[in-house]
């Protein structure tokens, strides 16, 4: 009797999203309290927390539209055999413009094209209203239709220059890769991230954005002198415009070896007048370097890369599988596809536990910060990067512990003060 791989995906797919949404209710109901926390009372405005509270709801109430039209397509593509119809449409469409839909490469660039006909027309209402309804009626959006327009074409030049290659390199490596497989496509992965992280930045950003140097002056006098405290190998000080398309605001850092960048955004610049306190903000950059986060984040990706792949070998070949969703032959990219819906369920617990990690390493990199003396900048600046980008206030602990990435502000504030106090 064969395995309903399909099925159970499906299944699967429908639970999480019943336990995701009601996670998404219980954040749903945090963000409604009228009140602030305790903790932020006489820190953050009235006024500051009622526009934080209408955007945050806002934001919900498409996030629940946004899933359900989602998970009901996903559900549907692959519950009613839309996938392999699709693979054998755009094999056929080969023959039609005079090339051989034998050729597995060429077969499965068409698929892709399709597919990113298909996502483009798919998420561009969602994308229209999320930027232009939502993020202009709260006052975020500086982008005009024009350059939505001008961004997104970009985007789909990108892959149209990017993707062949790549997909081309995967399917000669799968289909010659033998019982080393597994390493030789981590292998080629690792490759390919260190390439697009050096050439992202210098290549890519700037086709989205500009960026310049940090006018000479105290704000960036005080950026260096404690880039060079640290013996951080900072050679380029840049501000992005930002602003351009939205008035949220960041700082981040890349780079490999002796050659490190820092890039504030120009609203972070705008929105803390004191220097000070964007300092402190790279202070707390500096400390994920120091501390040698990025680092160990790089590492756990790349075991979770080659673990990936390392059970993908051992289900490629299987004839079942392939069957159950609807398919005669095993394509590579479709082999990837089946087994990235199959791991659903270790996905997930993955995911949660890189969250755990990532929320640790923030607390560390603020304590760092406090140890170099600017808890009384620190502070003030996540109070007030949180205002000016409209942040959730009051949060759900499950929906915290589960999504995000970053500790909710209450908890931050509340370390900085423990670890201050230590530091007194």
């Amino acid at each position: 009797m064969a395995i309903p791989y399909m099925e159970t995906v499906v299944g699967f797919m429908i639970v999480m999203y019943i336990f995701e949404t009601y996670l998404d209710m219980r954040q749903h109901s945090a963000l409604k309290l009228p009140s602030l926390p305790k903790t932020l009372v006489g820190v953050i405005s009235q006024e500051k927390f009622e526009k934080s509270r209408a955007y945050s709801l806002d934001k919900s109430h498409f996030h629940f539209v946004h899933e359900f039209v989602t998970i009901l397509m996903d559900s549907a593509m692959l519950f009613f055999g839309i996938l392999p119809w699709f693979w054998k449409l755009s094999g056929g469409f080969l023959p039609m413009v005079g090339l051989d839909p034998e050729n597995e490469i060429l077969h499965t660039l068409s698929f892709l094209a399709g597919v990113m006909i298909w996502s483009q027309i798919t998420d561009l209402p969602f994308s229209l209203y999320s930027t232009f309804v939502i993020e202009t009626r709260h006052g975020f959006n500086k982008q005009t239709i024009w350059m939505f327009i001008r961004d997104m074409f970009k985007g789909i030049l990108l892959s149209v220059v990017l993707a062949p290659p790549i997909v081309a390199a995967i399917i000669v490596i799968v289909q010659k890769g033998g019982p080393y497989l597994a390493i030789y496509l981590w292998a080629f992965m690792f490759i390919l991230s260190l390439v697009m992280m050096t050439i992202y930045p210098v290549l890519i950003a700037p086709l989205f954005n500009k960026f310049t140097p940090l006018p000479d002056g105290d704000l960036r006098e005080k950026i260096e002198k404690l880039a060079s405290s640290l013996k951080f190998p900072l050679t380029k000080l840049f501000v992005v415009d930002g602003s351009t398309r939205s008035s949220h605001s960041n700082a981040y850092m890349y780079g490999f070896f002796k050659n490190k960048r820092i890039v504030l955004y120009d609203t972070l610049i705008q929105q803390c007048k004191n220097e000070d306190e964007i300092v402190a903000v790279i202070a707390h950059e500096l400390g994920h370097w120091k501390l040698n986060h990025t680092t160990y984040s790089f590492i756990a990706v790349q075991i979770l890369t080659l673990l990936q792949f390392g059970g993908y070998t051992l289900v490629r070949n299987s004839t079942d599988l392939f069957r159950s969703f609807g398919f005669d032959t095993q394509p590579v990219l479709i082999g990837l596809i089946i087994f990235q819906h199959t791991v659903i369920p270790l996905q997930h617990l993955v995911s949660f536990g890189l969250n755990l990690v990532s929320r640790a390493f923030e607390f560390q990199a603020d304590a760092f910060a406090v140890k170099l003396g600017y808890a009384k900048d620190l502070r003030p600046a996540l109070v007030k990067l949180q205002e000016e980008n409209l942040s959730a206030m009051n949060t759900d602990p499950l929906y915290s512990a589960y999504h995000y990435s970053h500790p909710p502000l209450v908890e931050r504030l509340r370390a900085i003060d423990g670890q201050d106090k230590k530091t007194d």
